[in-house]
């Protein structure tokens, strides 16, 4: 071997024990990953500004509520929401038939709801009709409002245009 391979060969070792240094230095040997939160422990409401971030609370409220029905992690159900093929497959795996993954969603927006009204982000004026939908929404529609409650409300921002205000006069 050449001196230069020599030198390139060493300097690999050397850079290598220099990362491995700097990787326990920083705690890399005793990292464990996050737990994941309970989805029936209820969780605080940020001071949501706005219908977009009032939506994202929504849907995450929602995938909680239904998450606990069903006895999986938020997570889990959020990826099981996110195609048809994911759907199917988180079915087949957890043995769920699809009127109990439609009954859990919609115990999951009603729970929304519920949460929405409780941190003062929902009026019950809206809350009340939002409930009677949600108990009889199926279950396609029900799974879009879930993924899509940002999109959705923001959509019907843009339609309201300036009448958007008194939408917002309605929000607490």
């Amino acid at each position: 071997m050449s001196r230069r391979g020599r030198f390139l060969v060493i300097g690999a070792i050397v850079a290598s024990l220099v990362l491995v240094g700097a990787y326990l230095a920083a705690g890399g040997s005793s990292y464990e990953p996050m737990q994941v939160q309970d989805p029936c422990e209820p969780r605080q409401w940020r001071d949501p500004q706005g219908l977009q971030q009032i939506a994202e609370q929504f849907s995450l409220s929602a995938l909680d509520g239904a998450a606990c029905q069903l006895g999986v992690s938020r997570e889990t159900l959020a990826r099981a929401l996110a195609s048809p093929q994911a759907r199917e497959r988180f079915t087949e795996r957890f043995g769920i038939t699809d009127a109990k993954l439609a009954k859990a969603i919609r115990a999951g927006l009603i729970r929304a709801v519920d949460d929405a009204e409780e941190a003062g982000a929902l009026s019950p004026l809206i809350g009340i009709p939002l409930r009677e939908t949600l108990q009889r929404i199926p279950l396609e529609q029900a799974i879009e409002i879930v993924n899509e409650a940002r999109t959705l409300l923001g959509n019907v921002e843009r339609f309201l245009g300036p009448a958007g205000a008194i939408l917002e006069e309605l929000l607490p």
